[in-house]
């Protein structure tokens, strides 16, 4: 498999870099899925920061592979990240760059394909991965506001707005309650074709929309309902359940749906 070839490669390159401590890969590797389609969740621990510099991490990137392009994480709060694509073959790969101090803070724990002196399996010997859950009450805090900000677009005919809307609901809020509720690792959205149970799996379909105000509204309606499923089977007495705003909002949604 193209993957393995490739993270096979960059071990040998980076075993020779006495600047480098270790190499570990994440992701679909670890759980035993990777596949045609996945990418390569690649951690290079270095004894200094490099991270602060992007022209030395692509340097690093283009040492590995035939690098197309690249750009750096900002965009999901994470600048140590080198976001790769590479060519021949043609694979995406993130390379994410620590010292040995960060790499004791980590949401999984990686397959270690370069450890030189020991000292990654050390420091996962002794520390623990710890996934970010969403938190509850931040949620219940904001749904409702975000229902009513997606009447309001529906209710102006901004449908471009309200249909983005429900993306952004399913990955911040429905997917990842879904996935809690199955057993699994709260990811947004990903893979929920195949680690959701059937029924589940199609409550999520339903709040996928077309292109106009009756759709759009039953998706919305089917999200408040899917929301409240799993807000009654998730969370406990310690959520303060925002009951007022949530009867005005459907009062709303009433009669955005009745003009």
């Amino acid at each position: 498999m193209e993957q393995i070839e490739f993270a096979n490669k960059a071990k040998e390159i980076l075993k020779t870099d006495d600047s480098v401590i270790g190499l570990t890969v994440g992701g679909s590797w670890i759980t035993n899925q990777i596949d045609d389609y996945s990418d390569l969740d690649f951690i290079v621990v270095t004894k200094e920061r490099i991270s602060d510099n992007k022209g030395k991490m692509i340097g690093y990137a283009k040492r590995l592979g035939n690098l197309l392009s690249c750009f750096t994480g900002e965009h999901i709060g994470e600048h140590r990240l080198l976001i790769c694509l590479f060519d021949k073959p043609l694979l995406h790969v993130d390379i994410k760059f620590l010292t040995i101090d960060e790499f004791h803070y980590r949401v999984e724990t990686p397959a270690i394909l370069l450890d030189k002196e020991g000292q990654l399996q050390a420091v996962i010997d002794k520390t623990t991965s710890v996934f970010p859950h969403p938190d509850y009450q931040w949620i219940e805090d904001r749904f409702w506001i975000w229902i009513h900000y997606a009447l309001l677009k529906i209710g102006r005919g901004e449908y471009f707005e309200a249909y983005d809307f429900f993306g952004s609901i399913r990955t911040i809020v429905l997917g990842p309650l879904l996935h809690i509720k199955n057993g699994s690792l709260p990811r947004g959205v990903r893979k929920v074709e195949t680690e959701l149970d059937s029924q589940d799996l199609d409550k999520l379909k339903n709040t996928i929309p077309e292109y106009n105000k009756q759709s759009l509204l039953n998706s919305l309606r089917n999200s408040v309902s899917l929301y409240k499923y799993l807000r009654t089977s998730l969370y406990d007495d310690t959520i303060n359940f925002q009951i007022e705003t949530e009867k005005r909002v459907m009062l709303y949604f009433d009669k955005i749906e009745n003009e």
